[in-house]
């Protein structure tokens, strides 16, 4: 853990694009996403920290359903966004493209990713790919209950230790561990825990060469655009809709700039 001693209240998220995205910040000092797989007792998790402070809706242009909610933890209001479960974020459906755009375009204050602990190992593709968009996270192992009956441990510090975010044990149905993790999310959104989330590094020469030349033109004509990376990598895999909110201004306009790489 990283501790930070002058970082108390500084909210990243980015409000204009949370107003695109239909969210009401008003009253509100932190933006909270929820992310994990079908089936992770996610809607559990989100109910016991929002309570009946909810409400359900679509999101603008799309007939995909959202939930959000609120708390207050130690005087500070929480906004909680409960996204479409998926098991990635490749926006090869409206779930998946949802969930993704708010969380790049967003940049939620902590995204909390809930996962089965029966079935980590499955559910840690969609944590890789989260963590390549933000190094704001918690993850909430949930079901332990049910790893503990099938004689599963999880060791859960070192876990944290490999991804380089908080991870808290949790039995959401038994409102087991939820109070570790509003004091997990506290210290994220705060910047008390300074993530320094696990990234994949084993890429070709060639690859990093053309990720590198793209995201540096990228950092030079929007200096305060997140995960250049990210970015330059799908750009490169021809992401129709990271290209299409290049050109529309979501990220940036880069229609008349040129990224050719050189060989």
């Amino acid at each position: 853990m990283t501790t930070l001693n002058n970082c108390e209240t500084c909210p990243a998220h980015n409000r204009a694009n949370l107003i695109r995205l239909g969210v009401e910040l008003e009253n509100f000092d932190f933006i909270v996403a929820m992310a994990g797989n079908p089936n992770t007792g996610k809607s559990t998790v989100f109910n016991n920290l929002t309570g009946l402070h909810q409400h359900t809706g679509n999101w603008p242009g799309k007939t995909v359903s959202r939930a959000e909610g609120g708390f207050s933890f130690n005087e500070k209001r929480y906004k909680v966004v409960d996204l479409p479960g998926t098991y990635s974020l490749l926006s090869t459906s409206a779930d998946e493209e949802v969930a993704r755009n708010f969380i790049l375009f967003g940049q939620p204050d902590v995204t909390v990713i809930v996962v089965d602990a029966t079935r980590l190992e499955r559910n840690l593709n969609l944590v890789l790919q989260i963590l390549e968009l933000t190094d704001r996270a918690v993850l909430c192992v949930n079901l332990m209950d049910e790893a503990k009956r099938n004689n599963l441990e999880i060791d859960v510090r070192a876990l944290s230790k490999e991804l380089g975010i908080p991870v808290i044990p949790a039995s959401a149905r038994r409102r087991q561990g939820m109070n570790e993790l509003l004091s997990a999310i506290e210290e994220v959104a705060t910047g008390k825990f300074v993530c320094k989330p696990h990234r994949v590094k084993s890429r070709s020469g060639q690859l990093n060469h053309a990720i590198d030349k793209i995201a540096a033109k990228l950092a030079e004509l929007f200096p305060n655009l997140p995960n250049v990376n990210w970015v330059a990598m799908r750009l490169l895999e021809g992401d129709d809709s990271v290209i299409e909110a290049v050109r529309t201004g979501e990220i940036g306009t880069i229609s008349d700039y040129d990224l050719t790489i050189d060989n």
